[in-house]
């Protein structure tokens, strides 16, 4: 990546003069934000990045990022900044919202949302960042860990028509694909929409492995058979993996899918619709976390799912 300056950085092409770029900022490297940043890093997107623990920026400083000590340093580099962070709490306390600095965060700058949230918190939030003359994007994102180190992951925006084609743009390197879906918060709840069916169909899929486990078929044939006919998919292929090899390294960690679940469950309640099968999944994935597997992948539900056959 060229040296870059300020809002500038040299097109690395002799006899091509500085051309001028508008500067982006990454708050949040965690499982998910650290390969999406890079990708816009290896883009050549000049990128100014902070992270709670400062090791995880060590892969961007190698990509060419900018790394800042201070969070306040990102907004006061950038024109648009992205947030990927794990809550709600950790987004106000980042932002600062509710006391005098939040002002000078996100005043004529666009806020992009990228976590998952409540439809609700960020309807507020955005009323918040516009109501200090600042701008903002819901930009959650539908896919675990491969996806976003392949920059494979589907962004769902919802905002202001400007702010939005601006965030498309900006989000390319990182996805395989862009869906617009209006005002804010439907962005979100079309994510929820998605994460619904997502923590079914893998608990079903995990449900279907401890059937053929328990009745001792040959697992390594079941996984043939789904690879092979109409229900395998990029996830069931990744599950069935995991579970074959007793490998729960998080691609999306079940406390993480537990909090999607919760949310979920919240805005079917808020609506009056009939959850019943995500209801089943929030007791499985909440026990697997009682269990102690809270960092481990979602295919780690199994476990749950064991503890109750095992108590029959």
């Amino acid at each position: 990546m060229g040296e870059w300056d300020g809002w500038e950085r040299r097109s690395g092409v002799a006899g091509v003069d500085r051309e001028v770029v508008v500067e982006v900022g990454f708050v949040g490297l965690g499982i998910m934000g650290q390969p999406m940043a890079l990708n816009l890093a290896r883009a050549g997107r000049p990128l100014v990045v902070w992270n709670r623990s400062p090791h995880r920026c060590e892969p961007l400083r190698e990509a060419g990022a900018l790394v800042v000590d201070e969070v306040g340093e990102v907004f006061r580099r950038a024109e648009l900044v992205i947030v990927m962070l794990a809550n709600e709490t950790a987004i106000d306390a980042v932002l600062e919202r509710g006391g005098p600095g939040f002002a000078g965060k996100v005043a004529g700058r666009t806020l992009v949302h990228m976590g998952t949230t409540s439809p609700g918190f960020s309807h507020g939030l955005e009323a918040d960042v516009r109501a200090a003359g600042g701008h903002y994007v819901e930009a959650p994102v539908s896919g675990s860990r491969g996806p976003a180190e392949a920059g494979e992951l589907v962004a769902v925006l919802a905002g202001e028509p400007e702010a939005v084609a601006r965030v498309r743009e900006v989000v390319g390197p990182m996805c395989s694909n862009v869906v617009e879906c209006g005002e804010a918060p439907k962005a979100l709840l079309m994510k929820l929409a998605v994460n619904l069916f997502l923590i079914t169909m893998t608990t079903g899929l995990v449900e279907s492995f401890h059937f053929a486990e328990r009745h001792e078929l040959d697992l390594g044939k079941l996984v043939e058979v789904l690879d092979s006919g109409p229900m395998s998919s990029k996830v069931s292929r990744a599950k069935t993996g995991k579970l074959l090899a007793g490998d729960f390294g998080a691609q999306a960690a079940i406390a993480d899918v537990l909090m999607n679940n919760r949310l979920i469950a919240d805005a079917a309640r808020a609506a009056a619709i009939a959850s019943p099968l995500l209801d089943v999944c929030l007791e499985l994935f909440t026990r697997t976390e009682e269990l102690g597997y809270g960092k481990e992948d979602m295919a780690a539900v199994v476990r749950a799912v064991r503890e109750r056959s095992d108590a029959v």
